[in-house]
C-alpha cells in the first residue's frame, strides 16, 4: 500500500465511536430509529460518543455547518474515539467543508463510515490520505440489521473488527428497496419487501484488472465537482470508480448527463473498471434501460471498450449494501465474475 494512504486500526469491544449528524437532523426526528441503530453498536460491545450537533433538529443544522464541522474535526482529534459513524446522510454536507481541518483529519486516521450525503466527508477524509468506509450509517442500515441476511451481519463485523488480507464480496440473492414509513412506530425498522435480484450484471470487460477503490453517491459528487475538493485529472489513473444512486431515483438521462462529465474529465480513459450500484425502486426493465444508457455514454460515446463495467452492484441506497473501502486495492475478474480486496484495509486492534 503507498505510504501516502494510511489504514485506521481495526475495531475492538470497548471501543468508543463517535456518532455524528454532518448532514441531516433526522436522530432528532425519528429517535426511535435512531436508538435502534445505536442498540446494534452497543450490541457490538462499542461505546457510544455524542457530539453537540448529533440530535441537533435540522434546522439548527442547516443554519449552522460550522457546528456540524466542528463536531467532526473534535471527533478525529480525540484520541479516545476508534471510529465516526454517521448517523444518515442528507443533502447539505458539502456545506461544512470549508470548516474543516485538513491537516487535522489527514493526522488521525480512524474508521468513517456512511454514505449517501455521507460520501462527501468520506471523499473528503480519503483525499488527506486516508481510507475511508463507504456503507451503512446508524439510521439506515445498523438499525435494520436484525432484519437483514446473517451473511452481511457477519460482513459488516468483519470489515470493520477484522483484519484479513483479502476479501471476496458476495452478490446478494434478494434485495429491498429500503425501509417502511419512520413515522409509524410500530413499523420501526422493517425493510420492504424482499425482490429476487438479477445478480451483477457484467457489461463488458476481460480478464483480471485492478485498481483502487473510490466512488460513492453521484448526485453527492456532482455536489463539488469544479470545486476545489474534486481531484485532479490525474486522480483517476489505475482507480476501480463505484457508482450509486440515491432514493431521490434519478433517471437514465440524468445519469447520462453525469458519466458525460467524468468522460470529459478523462475518468474512463484512466480508471481500471467502473461499478454501479442496484437502482433503488427501478423495475428490472428500468434497470436493463440503465445498463443500455451506461453502456451507450462509456462505450459507444467515449470510446471505453475495454473497460470493464458492473452493474446491479449490492452498494447503496437498498439493502443489503456491502461495506467499500476508498483507497483499497481491488481486483474485478471478469471471466470467474468476483470483486476481491486484494490488502489489507484496517491495521490490527493493537496497532501494530
Amino acid at each position: 500500500m503507498p505510504q501516502s494512504i494510511r489504514r485506521p486500526r481495526a475495531l475492538k469491544p470497548g471501543d468508543t465511536i463517535a456518532v455524528l449528524s454532518p448532514s441531516s437532523g433526522a436522530a432528532h426526528a425519528y429517535p426511535h430509529i435512531y436508538e435502534q441503530g445505536l442498540a446494534t453498536l452497543r450490541g457490538w460491545g462499542l461505546r457510544i460518543k455524542e457530539y453537540p450537533t448529533t440530535r441537533m433538529s435540522g434546522d439548527a443544522l442547516s443554519r449552522h455547518p460550522e457546528w456540524r464541522a466542528r463536531d467532526v474535526n473534535h471527533a478525529f482529534a480525540d484520541p479516545d474515539v476508534a471510529a465516526i459513524i454517521a448517523s444518515i446522510g442528507g443533502d447539505d454536507c458539502m456545506r461544512i467543508l470549508p470548516w474543516l481541518d485538513e491537516s487535522l483529519i489527514g493526522r488521525n486516521p480512524k474508521i468513517l463510515l456512511g454514505y449517501s450525503d455521507t460520501t462527501t466527508l468520506l471523499w473528503f477524509a480519503h483525499l488527506q490520505g486516508m481510507i475511508t468506509f463507504h456503507g451503512p450509517s446508524v439510521m439506515a442500515g445498523l438499525a435494520q440489521s436484525a432484519y437483514l441476511p446473517a451473511y452481511y451481519r457477519q460482513h459488516y463485523h468483519q470489515m470493520l473488527f477484522s483484519p484479513c488480507d483479502t476479501y471476496t464480496y458476495q452478490p446478494a440473492l434478494q434485495y429491498s428497496d429500503g425501509y417502511l414509513g419512520w413515522h409509524d412506530t410500530t413499523q420501526r425498522n422493517r425493510l420492504k419487501p424482499w425482490q429476487y435480484s438479477r445478480g451483477w450484471q457484467w457489461l463488458q470487460g476481460r480478464g483480471q484488472v485492478r485498481g483502487r477503490l473510490v466512488g460513492g453517491c453521484i448526485e453527492v459528487l456532482e455536489f463539488t465537482k469544479g470545486t476545489r475538493y474534486w481531484p485532479a485529472a490525474d486522480f483517476w489513473y489505475h482507480k476501480m470508480l463505484f457508482l450509486e444512486m440515491s432514493e431521490e431515483r434519478p433517471t437514465p438521462v440524468q445519469v447520462e448527463r453525469w458519466l458525460r462529465n467524468y468522460g470529459l474529465q478523462g475518468a474512463f480513459d484512466r480508471i481500471s473498471g467502473l461499478m454501479f450500484g442496484r437502482p433503488r425502486d427501478y423495475s428490472v426493465n428500468e434497470q436493463i434501460n440503465l445498463d443500455a444508457t451506461i453502456l451507450r455514454v462509456v462505450r459507444d460515446e467515449f470510446g471505453a471498450k475495454s473497460l470493464p463495467i458492473i452493474t446491479n452492484f449490492d452498494v447503496g441506497h437498498t439493502e443489503p449494501q456491502l461495506i467499500v473501502p476508498l483507497g483499497v486495492l481491488a481486483e474485478l475478474d471478469c471471466q470467474a465474475q468476483t470483486v476481491t480486496l486484494c490488502e489489507p484495509w484496517l491495521r490490527p486492534a493493537d496497532g501494530s
